[in-house]
């Protein structure tokens, strides 16, 4: 029970935005999980991208704010893999992504 009321009274617990925060942006890791059986033609490059920038750039808040916030960390962390692997299907459906053999037989 003291474990559970120092979790609860602690400054990440579910008292604040350092912990909830973090809980809704689950919600984009979830988004891009369910994405990945669409085909790529429907996946948008530029939203793509900026959910890329945005998670990144959200990793570094979550280390450098004190104290670190190691669940948005991890959520975000989580988003970046997502959208990288989002964006490379995007970019080998454009066709920005090609083996360098093909590039080489065609000269």
């Amino acid at each position: 029970m003291a474990s559970f009321r120092a979790f609860w009274n602690s400054p990440m617990g579910p008292k604040t935005t350092h912990f909830w925060g973090p809980v809704a942006n689950w919600g984009f890791v979830a988004a891009g999980l369910a994405d990945m059986k669409k085909p790529p033609e429907m996946i948008s490059g530029n939203m793509t991208g900026a959910m890329c920038i945005y998670s990144a750039l959200f990793m570094r808040f979550a280390w450098m704010v004190q104290p670190r916030n190691y669940l948005l960390f991890a959520c975000h962390a989580s988003n970046e893999t997502v959208q990288l692997y989002q964006f490379s299907r995007w970019a080998r459906a454009e066709g920005h992504l090609s083996d360098k053999k093909e590039e080489t037989s065609s000269q």
